[in-house]
């Protein structure tokens, strides 16, 4: 039983390695992210034991919980990947070296107005809406470009790229479009030439589309459930959270 996490990261790694060759590219140029939404610390030791250093928490409240915990851990680089409260700011630049979630101009408000007071500057992703579901946070497709350039006037803010969340329970060809159009305003945004806006890293793919999303060109796919098992509560929980939007 303790070896199933070391075993489920050797079958992801495969299906990694086979969605690089089919679509001619070269797995140093993905990262696995372990998603640690409700993983239990025993699972993340596992997953260190492994070999595994890059992990994602969605929620604030737990990645204070569980970076303390962690610290014992030489190399381990924690990752903010879920939707992030204005009043939640605070708490997550502390610990994370990337945000792939913002998604409005008043964040990087908040992020600039709480660097600027730490003396520290940002990585951070553009999440956009790909699927332009309801139950989803993330820009509009149609807006990204102007919010990038709003916030890479933020000095403390550094744009490394964008993030989407694929279709949930969609066919391959519905996912593929998403990653595809990600794709496609990456590439618009970089012919803008935005200062402190790089567009190196595509965040898409997660347990389900994740071999999709290589084949579109992700450089860092999102993996908890096919690594961890399966959470105890539904996607519900981290996708549909409007009632907890603060702007």
């Amino acid at each position: 039983m303790e070896h199933f996490v070391e075993e489920n990261l050797k079958t992801v790694k495969q299906q990694m390695e086979l969605a690089c060759q089919a679509s001619g590219r070269q797995i140093e140029d993905v990262k696995l992210l372990l998603a640690t939404k409700t993983v239990p610390l025993v699972k993340l030791q596992m997953a260190i034991q492994a070999g595994e250093t890059l992990f994602g928490e969605n929620k604030a409240q737990e990645l204070r919980g569980k970076f303390p915990l962690m610290q014992q851990f030489n190399q381990v680089e924690w990752h903010f990947i879920g939707h992030l409260q204005t009043n939640k700011v605070k708490d997550v630049v502390k610990y994370v070296t990337l945000i792939h979630s913002v998604d409005r101009l008043k964040l990087g408000q908040a992020l600039h107005h709480q660097l600027v007071k730490e003396n520290k500057t940002m990585d951070i992703l553009v999440q956009i809406n790909t699927s332009y579901e309801e139950s989803k946070f993330g820009a509009p497709p149609e807006t990204a470009v102007e919010l990038v350039e709003q916030l890479s006037r933020f000095e403390t803010l550094n744009v490394k790229g964008l993030m989407t969340i694929g279709k949930l329970n969609a066919t391959n060809d519905e996912t593929r479009h998403c990653f595809r159009l990600l794709k496609c305003i990456q590439t618009q945004i970089r012919e803008k030439n935005f200062p402190r806006v790089e567009m190196d890293i595509l965040s898409m793919g997660m347990s389900g589309d994740f071999k999709v999303a290589i084949e579109e060109g992700a450089t860092i796919i999102r993996v908890g459930t096919s690594v961890f098992g399966q959470r105890y509560l539904p996607d519900s929980y981290y996708w549909n959270e409007h009632a907890q939007q603060d702007d």
